[in-house]
């Protein structure tokens, strides 16, 4: 096993991050205008040795590959650097946002799990009756609407016209678990509404797949019940690709926290991502995306541990 994880984290998490750095290194000063402008403006009144003298202060007049090799060298020392538009440091300014985010993810992927299942599984055994068009509509539904779109028809109808819930912000766990719980649930069904019709879709068809092998019939030859041969046999085998799906997709839910944290207003590290590229902030930007990216891998890292875990073939090498 710790051959496997030093093989993955040598070929694919230290490479996936260098990679994720240099693009959103490049692409921040891609964008038309710079920190500079965001900071004191364009105007007359602002010569251009001032102007040069703040991105002197900011090592913004440096070439580019020298300004991302200091970061770089700064970054594995553990100091990613201060913000421009704070001036406090970017590890501070993402360790502040980030309990709100990882709530977030982790609630999300807990509701869709709690749903998917259930309703995978009932839907296989049930195959075309009514449960079973029920789960599959809700997947479509799911996998079409996006979460945006789904968070603002759900401020609209859930807490507009029937005020029971929150629209926006977020209340700390420390003051109290109902409220800290009730400010996340509509965020929590907008961002995990993929993820649950991903898992229901899977469920479905990896149960229904189990249903028709030979072992299974050589159990039920046994006199085992149908639940002791779904739950029992059948269920274990086909969680396999299950696992997968929601590794690769609660790394997802990483990434479209930034969206649901600016719907509902929540101070995560997603709205600091967006914050900060609108302002041009080079450190904090590189900073949230680098974590963002870090803990997208990471999730995927542990998915293939768990995954060999159940299956020890994908250990073997080649």
């Amino acid at each position: 096993m710790f051959t496997f994880l030093a093989r993955r984290l040598i070929v694919v998490f230290l490479p996936t991050l260098l990679g994720i750095s240099i693009l959103v290194f490049v692409a921040m000063r891609l964008i038309p205008g710079n920190a500079v402008d965001v900071m004191i403006g364009i105007g007359p009144d602002v010569s251009a040795k001032q102007r040069a003298a703040i991105a002197h202060s900011y090592g913004l007049d440096k070439p580019l590959p020298v300004q991302y090799a200091l970061w770089l060298g700064h970054t594995l020392r553990g100091d990613m650097g201060t913000s421009i538009r704070t001036g406090q440091p970017v590890s501070s300014e993402i360790l502040h946002r980030l309990p709100p985010t990882l709530e977030l993810t982790a609630l999300a992927t807990l509701f869709s799990l709690v749903v998917a299942v259930p309703i995978g599984i009932l839907s296989a055994t049930r195959r075309d009756g009514i449960i079973d068009l029920l789960g599959r509509l809700l997947a479509l539904i799911g996998l079409s609407v996006p979460n945006f779109l789904l968070g603002t028809l759900l401020i609209l109808f859930v807490a507009v016209r029937w005020p029971v819930l929150p629209t926006t912000g977020f209340v700390p766990l420390s003051q109290g678990l109902w409220p800290n719980l009730r400010s996340l649930i509509l965020p929590v069904i907008s961002l995990g509404a993929i993820l649950m019709a991903s898992v229901m879709r899977m469920t479905r068809s990896s149960v229904l797949e189990e249903l028709g092998r030979e072992y299974l019939m050589v159990a039920r030859a046994k006199g085992l019940s149908n639940r002791a041969v779904v739950l029992g046999h059948a269920l274990r085998n086909a969680l396999v690709p299950v696992i997968t799906v929601v590794g690769i997709q609660t790394g997802y839910l990483l990434g479209g926290t930034v969206i649901i944290e600016d719907v509902f207003a929540i101070p995560g590290v997603g709205r600091l991502a967006l914050d900060s590229v609108t302002q041009r902030d080079y450190p904090l930007v590189q900073g949230t995306t680098l974590v963002i990216a870090g803990a997208f891998v990471l999730v995927n890292l542990l998915t293939d541990v768990v995954y060999g875990l159940v299956d020890p073939r994908i250990r073997r090498p080649g």
